[in-house]
């Protein structure tokens, strides 16, 4: 398949290129920072640029869009308004409008955070409800593809998401990793609640998905619902597991938190895991977080 992605320096992006460019034609976008994943062919361009975009998609001869690209961290979002609604909407409006025009089916990545977190293991046609900025903009975002692209748009709520990044993007596990090795306790929520998922395992999903022709709403979280402190005691144990966790120290402290302890500027759901029945009637089958931290502690740690 001969894929578009848009925001491929990014943390899922980057996985995604180094998943899948053996298998696929990946174009991989970026604004800023550069994409270094080999055979993949890197562009730079501005999705909110309604010409530059349009005359990439009639020369690329593209199967399929995948649009990754986002403001994703909810306190900058809080904080920058104005950019977070010209990232996670007004570019994504444009894209789905283009691709509309041009035939082509895209994928949208979307977030569990369109939730209020009042409820648990959100179906897909639950109603979104968000309690951020983040989640308010993406949730329009979901509307826009919806509407404007209606024969070849798909929305893919995605979970927490955890792997090893490729160099300048970002990830939790990351975090958790470096106090691992420093030998700092970690604080973790305990009335959080997500679906975390290996985000190569998204990744693949995502591209099965337009392989199976989806359109509309679906999910592609992982199949349990955990709170972000059992996802540190799982890691815990797979640290202690002989072989995959050996660059790290094998202990690792947990200190249970709650959501109230740490304030931040954007509000924080309770629960937003994910039922995914919708895909995994599909063919999607994620990995629990036991089965994925092996593997994934196997690849070595990536440097800038």
């Amino acid at each position: 398949m001969r894929i578009l992605l848009t925001g491929a320096s990014g943390f899922l992006g980057g996985i995604f290129c180094r998943e899948l460019a053996g298998e696929h034609e990946i174009t991989g976008l970026c604004q800023s920072r550069e994409v270094r994943q080999p055979g993949v062919c890197a562009r730079q361009l501005d999705l909110t640029d309604a010409r530059a975009v349009a005359e990439l998609l009639r020369a690329g001869r593209f199967d399929a869009v995948v649009h990754a690209a986002a403001l994703s961290n909810p306190n900058q979002c809080q904080q920058q308004p104005e950019l977070s609604r010209r990232v996670n909407v007004e570019a994504t409006t444009v894209l789905a409008d283009l691709c509309a025009q041009a035939g082509l089916p895209l994928a949208f990545t979307s977030t569990d955070l369109v939730f209020d977190g009042q409820g648990s293991l959100y179906a897909e046609d639950a109603p979104p409800s968000p309690v951020s900025l983040y989640g308010e903009h993406k949730a329009l975002a979901e509307q826009a593809v919806l509407a404007r692209h209606p024969e070849g748009g798909l929305v893919c709520r995605l979970p927490l998401m955890f792997g090893r990044s490729e160099p300048g993007a970002t990830c939790f596990l990351d975090g958790f990793l470096a106090c691992a090795k420093r030998g700092e306790p970690l604080r973790l929520f305990e009335d959080e609640f997500r679906s975390p998922a290996d985000a190569a395992d998204v990744a693949r999903g995502l591209v099965l998905m337009l392989e199976r022709g989806a359109r509309g709403i679906l999910h592609l979280g992982g199949p349990e619902r955990l709170s972000r402190l059992e996802f540190g005691q799982k890691l815990k144990e797979a640290l202690r597991a002989p072989g995959p966790g050996a660059h790290v120290a094998p202990e690792l402290t947990l200190v249970p938190t709650r959501q109230a302890d740490v304030p931040m500027a954007a509000p924080r759901p309770r629960d937003v895991s994910l039922s995914s029945g919708r895909a995994v009637s599909l063919g999607f089958a994620p990995a629990t977080v036991a089965q994925a931290l092996p593997r994934v502690l196997r690849q070595a740690p990536t440097a800038d």
